[in-house]
């Protein structure tokens, strides 16, 4: 339940190597990284997708990863499915518009009406968010407001996560260890697109518990705000 008005309560849940990489190699797909995950930690992953109203991950990823965005492993029902794109660039072919859930894309005034009438024959719900780009602060109180969404999970990537952490809207983050480092200076991070100029301007985040599933270590944090 949200703490917050009109917007939900949004968690970033994420797998991340021991440097804090999301994949092995930018425009890789983070599945690579994801086939090390204990059974634990991809049950734990379902779950709360499970216990979330809502689950958003970005265009980019859509496209990389193909994913369907359901719950497996678990018993649960799956959540909406918010896609952010603004030029509602998501194929039609894509999984997450499987008829396994709803899907919302977010796009902006700009987007081309063609594709995104196409997306909704395919049944995406297609929300205008802003007119340059999509406004996550928009698309935050429309969830909340149209949707009902009062959790919601984000499995996004660093821009997305970056986007979101730099309109002040992410809450919690959990995040699954894996016991690698990549390195690459090219390869995506947890976050992306801040640009602190002094300690006084980098996010702090209070520990609020950890604990191993199965081979990974889980951190789950809490954004503290002044």
């Amino acid at each position: 339940m949200s703490d917050h008005i009109n917007r939900p309560y949004v968690t970033l849940v994420s797998e991340v190597t021991i440097d804090g990489k999301l994949t092995v190699t930018r425009g890789a797909s983070s599945k690579l990284l994801m086939q090390f995950m204990s059974h634990e930690a991809e049950v734990l992953l379902h779950q709360i997708r499970a216990d979330s109203d809502a689950i958003m991950v970005g265009a980019n990823t859509i496209r990389i990863d193909n994913s369907f965005l359901t719950v497996r492993h678990v018993e649960g029902k799956n959540p909406i499915r918010v896609i952010p794109s603004s030029k509602a660039d998501i194929s039609p072919d894509a999984n997450v518009l499987s008829p396994d859930a709803p899907t919302i894309i977010a796009v902006s005034g700009r987007a081309d009406k063609e594709k995104c009438a196409i997306l909704a024959e395919k049944g995406a719900h297609i929300e205008i968010c802003g007119d340059e780009f999509v406004d996550l602060t928009v698309l935050m109180r429309l969830l909340f407001d149209k949707y009902s969404v009062q959790s919601l999970m984000i499995e996004g990537g660093s821009t997305l996560n970056g986007n979101m952490f730099q309109e002040d809207l992410i809450d919690e983050l959990l995040l699954i260890h894996l016991p690698f480092i990549a390195g690459g200076e090219d390869t995506p991070s947890l976050v992306t697109g801040l640009h602190p100029r002094d300690v006084s301007d980098l996010l702090k985040l209070d520990l609020i518990t950890q604990f191993m599933a199965g081979e990974n270590l889980i951190t789950k944090w809490r954004v503290v705000r002044s």
